[in-house]
């Protein structure tokens, strides 16, 4: 299939809720009516298959490709792990809750299973005929079995004999060995026997377990191969020795699976000891019941079937696939092979002048605020003014909320250092942070070591918001420097994703987020905060409040909102009854969006658009024009329940008009996009945006990147 072909056959028409009959215009329109939202978890479905569509876009590197392909395979791992797993927990335990869109949970998992078997199988038919073709042509292999030459099929003998036996451990199955419980996501095959082993068991079955520390991929050395770059799958090297694992017995067949499981974390409101508690957890996480099943699609239909029995799973479950069960260790084929021309090309991060020519972060703060919008600015300003904090005498005292930061984390090493040198240093460290929090746990324990307090914020509610405090004393009085962000204190996501910075001495937000601070580490009632807005608490009541504001105006509201999801039923009404008061709404929703945009007499003057690219866009925005005299708000919090309601999270404003000036104009560069964005259908496709005849191609992460790094690509 070529590329051409295979963009045709993922271009057609693929799953998308269906039509509604809408009331006529000018009739008054029912916002809680089901028809007028998007299901949360289809919706999180396309925004998978839009980034799968990135390994199709020739305009990307080829390798790149690859590894979007690869994202697909992640996130659709965490898919399953978390949403079909709590779907499942409710159908299990008769907990079934409706949403907005009326569908039920039997109905949501039914649609989900035929959406992503549709969606896999294009997976591996890009992979197959386009991507590994592609590959080739560039001198890059993937050698299988029957394509080995002696040189090679003798140096993966030797590989097997010292790397893969002395660590794998089959296990037959009989009556004193019954099935494993095997990790989750793990890679496993199912072997079928034929004889009797040492002991005169007749089995006719084992289960083997590939050991976790080995690479699934691995490169063949130069001298046993013609040139190129030589890549072997560790499921062929065990495929073609199996026979060896099980001495005296025939292997009449050996074959691919990974079993899926619910990840989720269940964690009782009233805990004592949330870190021991947390720790209990993350051990059953490896185990949870299984949720999807996938196979070679050569397994024998009883195998499958006897798989499919142990694991308590059905039909639905099961995704038999044409290639590797897990394409999300191709990702290695970018440090495996030496080939930068397939890669993206690199660029310098840029740092403002106004922080180049100042030795002090805090001079150059005070002088006036820094706004910086990560990839394109470097996020190593943000790791100097903790680096400076913690060696300036008179700092007093650090404060910061960490939600993922890293195993290696200068900001941590900087927290550190401050306490041993006698500063009062205080992080809330949240170690429910889905997927991290093991190396929470373990940043804990270190930060506690050098002498850091440390709070686990509130139980309840997941603390999201990012911010760091320094007390500093100044000319015989104390100044309070801020560091609000969009995105976590980890800078290898600064590299990859979006994310705004702020840095500010303005008194009254450091008097807020010294407030934010004693209520999460401290007791008592919420206390009044003069410029954020700050969830569980006043975020969402403002934002409708603004709105509605924007309403008011009529013809002459304009609201733009960029975040990563948009769920509240809330604040969808609220943007829905804006529209129909004629306000001009655009959202820039990377991922889910509820919300149905462009339906005559509901949402007429609402465009949704997503935006993806090289960079995982990850700010969050909201701009309100407020009749000409705008305000603009960056946050932590996306437009959900959980963030606007569950969550501790800020929304801080930038006032300065320059600044807002310039944030303006960067949605504005989103809002041109002709390549990289996909526009929200009314009935809940997406259409990428292509230049227009005569028109310029116009990608916003690529102007941005010209705009804003000092080695522009």
């Amino acid at each position: 299939m070529t590329t051409e072909t295979a963009k045709q056959t993922i271009d057609a028409e693929l799953s998308v809720p269906a039509p509604v009959e809408l009331p006529p215009v000018g009739e008054e329109v029912n916002l809680d009516a089901s028809e007028n939202y998007f299901n949360r978890e289809l919706s999180q479905l396309q925004f998978n298959y839009r980034v799968l569509k990135q390994a199709l876009d020739t305009t990307h590197p080829l390798i790149n490709r690859l590894i979007f392909c690869c994202i697909f395979s992640s996130n659709m791992d965490e898919f399953f792990e978390i949403r079909v797993a709590g779907l499942r927990q409710q159908m299990k335990y008769g907990r079934e809750t409706v949403g907005v869109d009326g569908m039920q949970p039997d109905q949501v998992l039914a649609e989900i299973s035929r959406v992503a078997h549709e969606y896999i199988h294009e997976q591996y038919d890009i992979l197959n005929n386009v991507l590994i073709p592609e590959l080739e042509q560039e001198n890059i292999h993937f050698v299988r079995r029957r394509e080995w030459t002696p040189a090679q099929a003798e140096w993966v003998r030797t590989y097997f004999e010292e790397e893969i036996l002395p660590v794998v451990s089959p296990i037959g199955l009989d009556p004193s060995h019954p099935f494993p419980r095997l990790v989750n996501k793990s890679l496993n095959f199912i072997v079928e026997l034929d004889g009797k082993d040492a002991f005169g068991r007749e089995t006719g079955m084992a289960i083997l377990p590939a050991p976790r520390s080995l690479p699934r991929l691995v490169r063949l050395p130069d001298e046993v191969c013609e040139g190129g770059e030589n890549l072997v799958f560790l499921s062929s090297m065990i495929h073609a020795h199996a026979d060896e694992l099980f001495p005296g017995m025939e292997v009449k067949g050996c074959y691919q699976f990974r079993l899926t499981r619910n990840a989720d974390l269940e964690l009782e409101d009233d805990l004592e000891d949330l870190a021991s508690a947390l720790r209990g957890e993350l051990l059953s996480r490896r185990f949870g019941d299984g949720v999807r099943l996938e196979v070679a699609d050569n397994c024998p239909e009883e195998l499958v079937q006897f798989l499919l029995r142990e694991f308590g799973l059905t039909e639905r479950d099961l995704y038999q696939v044409h290639g590797p069960v897990n394409l999300t260790r191709l990702m290695a084929v970018g440090g495996l092979v030496d080939r930068p021309d397939l890669t993206y090309s690199s660029f310098s991060p840029s740092i403002p002048r106004q922080i180049r020519s100042k030795e002090s972060m805090f001079d150059a703060i005070r002088k006036r605020p820094i706004l910086l919008l990560h990839p394109y600015e470097n996020f190593s300003p943000v790791v100097d003014l903790l680096r400076q904090a913690a060696k300036d005498p008179n700092v007093l005292a650090i404060r910061q909320t960490l939600y993922r930061t890293g195993a290696d984390s200068e900001i941590v090493e900087a927290l550190a250092d401050a306490a041993r040198r006698g500063k009062e240093v205080t992080v809330v460290i949240e170690l429910r942070a889905r997927f991290s929090e093991a190396e929470n746990l373990e940043l804990a324990s270190r930060l506690q070591e050098a002498g850091v307090i440390v709070v686990y914020g509130v139980v309840g509610y997941k603390t999201h918001a990012k911010m760091i405090l320094i007390v500093r004393r100044e000319e015989g009085r104390l100044r309070r420097y801020v560091h609000l962000g969009t995105g976590n204190y980890h800078a290898g996501n600064a590299r990859l994703y979006t994310d705004y910075s702020f840095m500010t001495c303005d008194e009254s937000i450091g008097d807020d987020v010294n407030k934010l601070f004693q209520q999460l580490t401290g007791m008592g009632k919420a206390l009044k905060i003069k410029k954020l807005f700050h969830a569980p608490f006043t975020l969402h009541n403002r934002l409708i409040s603004l709105i509605e504001r924007e309403a008011s105006y009529g013809d002459k509201g304009r609201i733009i909102f960029k975040f990563n999801a948009l769920t509240e039923p809330q604040m969808i009404k609220a943007l829905y009854r804006a529209s129909q008061a004629g306000a001009k709404v655009d959202l820039i929703i990377r991922g889910i969006c509820c919300l149905r945009p462009e339906v005559p007499g509901l949402s007429d003057n609402i465009r949704v658009r997503s935006v993806i690219g090289r960079f995982l866009e990850h700010t969050r925005m909201y701009y309100f024009g407020n009749n000409g005299r705008p305000e603009v708000y960056c946050s932590s919090a996306d437009g959900m329940e959980r963030n606007l309601l569950h969550r501790v999270e800020t929304a801080f404003p930038v006032e300065e008009p320059a600044l807002v000036a310039r944030l303006r104009e960067d949605l504005d560069t989103y809002l041109a996009d002709n390549c990289q964005a996909w526009v929200l259908q009314p009935d809940g496709s997406y259409i990428q945006n292509q230049p227009a005849e005569g028109e310029e191609p116009f990608a916003s992460q690529l102007v941005l990147l010209e705009r804003l790094t000092s080695k522009p690509v």
